[in-house]
């Protein structure tokens, strides 16, 4: 069985998903860090209710880093997801948490479903070193057309230990569109997935926020 670790928002800049977390969600997100693998930054909010060990983040390219030599994780370098980004802050991942990444990974692989290369990756935090592994594919992007949650394996602290929980509750997540067979196989739990044809396929969530309830779709 996966969980949810964490839902992933892609910005602009930090500067522009600061401000629009404040505005639409009237949550000031948290401090972050830099990924020096992906060439990204982030800032992220600890999800209260049910998913309490779930966080959100707000990512964006770092424009401090150099080039990464390699696409970046979750398709932020797909030049319709950056046009999208420059309007406003897009939804565009869901990143499922196991200790068994390459279990899952080859049990994907052989239902012809290319999750990516677990890579290690790493930042410093002022409560140590975070360290984990994150399927990604060469090209940056997810396979079943964007629907696969990206899958990591911690090594050590979790983020959200040293994180007071925000006042973002995650109420609900629905995932329509994936293959049965991966459903099965990553039992991802507190997730809804519709039966094919129930629902048109893509990531939608729910939020409780100090604004009220927000629903939201990933973009595609």
């Amino acid at each position: 069985m996966t969980e949810i670790d964490h839902i992933v928002v892609a910005a602009d800049s930090l500067a522009q998903g600061v401000a629009w977390c404040e505005e639409v969600l009237g949550v000031t997100p948290g401090p972050g860090g830099k990924h020096p693998l992906m060439g990204t930054h982030n800032r992220l909010l600890r999800l209260g209710g049910a998913f309490g060990n779930a966080y959100f983040e707000i990512i964006a390219i770092d424009p401090e880093a150099p080039p990464p030599g390699r696409a970046r994780w979750f398709g932020l370098d797909r030049p319709a997801l950056q046009a999208a980004v420059r309007e406003s802050p897009r939804l565009v991942q869901l990143v499922a948490r196991t200790a068994q990444i390459e279990m899952l990974r080859w049990g994907l692989i052989n239902l012809g479903i290319d999750p990516g290369q677990p890579l290690a990756a790493e930042r410093p935090t002022p409560e140590g070193l975070l360290q984990w592994r994150i399927a990604v594919r060469d090209d940056g992007e997810n396979a079943c057309a964007g629907l696969l949650p990206t899958l990591i394996e911690w090594n050590g602290r979790h983020p959200t230990e040293a994180m007071p929980v925000s006042p973002l509750t995650l109420d609900a997540v629905t995932l329509a569109g994936l293959p049965p067979a991966a459903i099965e196989l990553l039992r991802l739990r507190g997730v809804s997935t519709p039966a094919a044809g129930e629902a048109a396929p893509g990531l939608r969530v729910v939020l409780d926020t100090p604004r009220g309830r927000v629903e939201w779709e990933s973009f595609r």
